[in-house]
């Protein structure tokens, strides 16, 4: 894939707002790290462009049986690993010359960086859990550029999101 734009979203859980469909207009990839919850989220995602989606904890049954516990994304610029639960990552993204590790599970939106190495999570796009914000996430693959979109635009949601060359609220 050319250098462009990776929506990253996980933890839908059998719910994909209208406003996760909007904010992922324009791009030119969907990760989907896991706990999606129903099949017909993929296909919708599909029809904005091609997806990429691991199995989470909660996807179970005929049509989650197809879906790998991890995959690999790669770019012109990237190359990216994906993993429903970050706490179950066995290998060295570094040493494996991952440029981004993106996962879900946690709910919770966060980027750091490990050895070189950017790890994302995009937050739970799907039903609300506990205080936390309903989050996707937007990668620009020209600099490695992340921006955590806020789905309901909350002042609560604002203030929990991480930043890491920009932010953007309520799609």
């Amino acid at each position: 894939m050319a250098a462009g734009t990776v929506g990253l979203i996980s933890d839908t859980h059998g719910l994909l707002r209208q406003a996760a469909v909007d904010a992922l207009q324009g791009s030119d990839l969907i990760i989907h790290a896991g706990d999606i919850g129903d099949a017909r989220i993929l296909e919708r995602l599909k029809t904005i462009a091609p997806v990429i989606a691991v199995r989470g904890n909660i996807d179970k049954g005929e049509w989650a049986s197809t879906l790998p516990a991890t995959a690999i994304a790669e770019t012109d610029t990237t190359t990216i690993y994906i993993l429903h639960n970050i706490q179950e990552l066995d290998l060295d993204p570094a040493d494996a010359r991952f440029g981004v590790v993106v996962s879900g599970h946690s709910h919770k939106p966060s980027v750091t960086e490990r050895a070189g190495v950017l790890c994302i999570n995009p937050g739970s796009a799907g039903p609300r859990r506990f205080r936390l914000p309903i989050t996707l996430a937007r990668l620009n693959l020209d600099g490695l550029k992340i921006d955590f979109i806020d789905l309901e635009g909350s002042a609560a949601g604002r203030a929990k999101l991480p930043s890491r060359g920009g932010s953007k609220r309520g799609a």
